[in-house]
């Protein structure tokens, strides 16, 4: 998956491309190459939920480019299911004609108290994903990042507007039930500026004129950063990857919460189309597996051993993050970021 050369912004600079560039114009022509059920099934398979199908397909019939939106709070270091899967989706997107508005939400972090609410450690760890997702090979052709910062700054007359209205409408008790938004569960004690926080969040699908909202499917569940050892970071070197699968929950035979599966399912399949395991003959030969299906068959009975699945995953995973590595090593200015970014501690 190559990844197209497109310049990263901090607030303050103009972001990478707008509606009217050739880039969109081109997103818009590639879309006569792939059939309307086509597009359909691509964007519908990357949704959890759907509320009106018929809806999304009138869409696609009547918008040459629809607008998705994504937004992010920037908080420490990124983990492969936000760094993989994001991308993953966000190629599919762009390939099914959308163009993928991410909004870099630096000012939901301040609120939400991500990096103990300091604004310049929450816009470095925001470029420092941009690098990330620019090296792992995401299509930023079809992608624009806006800062919320910036963004709200230049056009304040029509987002407060917004907030004010979504606020009138709306009981302080339904507010606080949306605290899950943020991480946050309706029986903690908020801060006024976490009640604040879905007001704005509400604000910004109609600010950002966005058609579509995907919510990915599994395999982006949170995972814990504070706890290095319970996830894999884009820019982990080969041996820690190879240790933190190593040490993986996998129980054989069994599938349901299997972490190990769920990286083959959501990151190795729809990187490769493909799983290999490498073992002796006396263990059954070396085999290629073309979809989830087959996998699950061989493990559910037991053909498949976890000490099988564990050095292929290791493998793919480390092919997979091989390019970020080089990026962080290559380049100095990115390579700066991650040092920095390593030297935050998380904060809820």
């Amino acid at each position: 998956m190559d990844s197209s050369p497109a310049p990263v912004v901090a607030p303050g600079a103009s972001s990478s491309s707008s509606p009217a560039d050739p880039a969109a114009e081109d997103l818009a022509g590639g879309v006569a190459a792939m059939a309307l059920q086509d597009r359909f099934d691509t964007l519908r398979g990357i949704g959890e939920e759907c509320i009106q199908e018929d809806e999304l397909m009138r869409l696609l019939q009547n918008k040459p480019v629809p607008i998705c939106y994504d937004g992010f709070e920037p908080s420490g270091r990124m983990h492969i299911a936000q760094g993989i899967v994001k991308t993953i989706n966000v190629n599919k997107m762009i390939k099914a004609g959308c163009k993928v508005k991410i909004w870099i939400a630096d000012w939901f972090a301040q609120l939400n108290n991500k990096m103990g609410g300091d604004l310049k450690k929450i816009q470095t760890v925001g470029r420092y994903m941009i690098e990330i997702w620019k090296a792992a090979g995401m299509n930023l052709d079809g992608v624009e990042f806006l800062w919320s910062s910036e963004e709200i700054n230049k056009r304040s007359n029509e987002y407060w507007p917004l907030v004010m209205d979504i606020a009138r409408k709306n009981n302080v008790k339904r507010i606080m039930r949306c605290g899950q938004i943020m991480g946050r569960s309706d029986q903690e004690e908020l801060t006024a500026a976490q009640i604040f926080y879905p007001c704005m969040q509400c604000a910004d699908i109609f600010f950002l004129k966005a058609n579509m909202l995907p919510g990915f499917k599994e395999g982006q569940e949170k995972m814990s950063k504070s706890d290095p050892s319970s996830s894999i970071f884009m820019e982990d070197d080969e041996a820690q990857v190879n240790a933190k699968i190593k040490q993986a929950f996998c129980p054989p035979k069994i599938v349901e919460g299997n972490p190990c599966l769920e990286y083959i399912k959501y990151i190795v399949f729809p990187w490769f189309d493909k799983f290999e395991v490498v073992r002796k003959e006396s263990n059954g030969g070396n085999k290629t597996f073309k979809n989830m299906d087959e996998l699950i068959s061989d493990y559910e009975t037991g053909a498949l051993h976890p000490a099988d699945v564990k050095p292929a995953l290791a493998k793919a995973i480390n092919e997979i993050l091989q390019p970020v590595r080089d990026h962080f090593n290559n380049s100095s200015e990115a390579k700066v970021l991650l040092n920095t970014v390593k030297k935050y501690r998380v904060t809820n």
